[in-house]
């Protein structure tokens, strides 16, 4: 546990992973959003070799990817423990997503539920092809782990962030690839409280305040406006998530 960590007796958020597994090394999917920054801080922790990946797909909120550089460089920086364990970083380009989807991530259009309950926001397939394209890189590179920031917990009813949709793909992906990779999503069981409540369990006050300024998670982009609970509009569904998930956290705070 590094200096600026700390410690807490109960709830723990973090995961118990199996001993001689911490050297297999992880990769990271990481948009620069607060859960992949969370998941990040909790792969830096468990691993000690951890690589990133992100997507580049034509998103509505396409600065979450110069924000996700700038968190991480923040990491680097205040915990250099950490860095001593991040390594390369992925970034690939699926244009081809924003071909072929009609959402309101893709397309200027305004963010609305369907009579099925899930947001127009929602990105057919996308978690599925990300997870698919980490699953190649990780081939590649010898990583047996990879970690989403997916949850089922408190999210926008999204498939593809749903636990049994995240088994089912790591069975079709070791079956594809002859290989057994782990898929990790530490945030599955979480709400977005908890999830702050994480970050100051794996970094301390330290962690949250970095996620709080140089994380993203506004799906319009917009970045002019610093909240108690980060930059965004305030009204899109990932704003409201998001700045409930503080309001809670800080009352468990007080």
């Amino acid at each position: 546990m590094t200096a600026n960590q700390t410690k807490k007796s109960v709830p723990s958020f973090t995961s118990d992973i199996r001993q001689g597994v911490s050297n297999e090394g992880c990769l990271v999917l990481y948009s620069g959003g607060q859960d992949s920054a969370t998941c990040l801080a909790w792969a830096l922790e468990h691993f000690d070799r951890v690589e990133t990946i992100g997507f580049d797909y034509g998103q509505r909120h396409k600065i979450e990817l110069e924000c996700r550089e700038n968190l991480k460089q923040k990491l680097i920086q205040n915990f250099p423990d950490w860095a001593a364990h991040l390594g390369e970083d992925h970034m690939l380009d699926l244009a081809v997503l924003h071909q072929v989807s009609d959402c309101a991530l893709t397309r200027e259009t305004e963010i609305a539920f369907g009579e099925d309950g899930i947001p127009n926001s929602f990105v057919p397939g996308r978690n599925l092809l990300f997870f698919t394209f980490a699953a190649t890189i990780a081939y590649r590179r010898g990583l047996r782990h990879i970690v989403g920031g997916m949850c089922e917990t408190d999210y926008s009813g999204y498939p593809d962030c749903r636990d049994d949709t995240i088994k089912a793909l790591q069975v079709a992906i070791n079956l594809g690839l002859e290989r057994r990779l782990v898929l990790h999503t530490p945030l599955m069981w979480l709400d977005k409280a908890s999830t702050w409540q994480m970050a100051e369990e794996v970094g301390g006050k330290e962690l949250v305040e970095i996620i709080r300024q140089e994380s993203h998670s506004c799906y319009l982009g917009e970045r002019e406006i610093l909240h108690d609970w980060g930059y965004g509009c305030g009204h899109c569904p990932a704003c409201e998530l998001r700045a409930a998930g503080w309001e809670s956290y800080q009352k468990s705070c007080s």
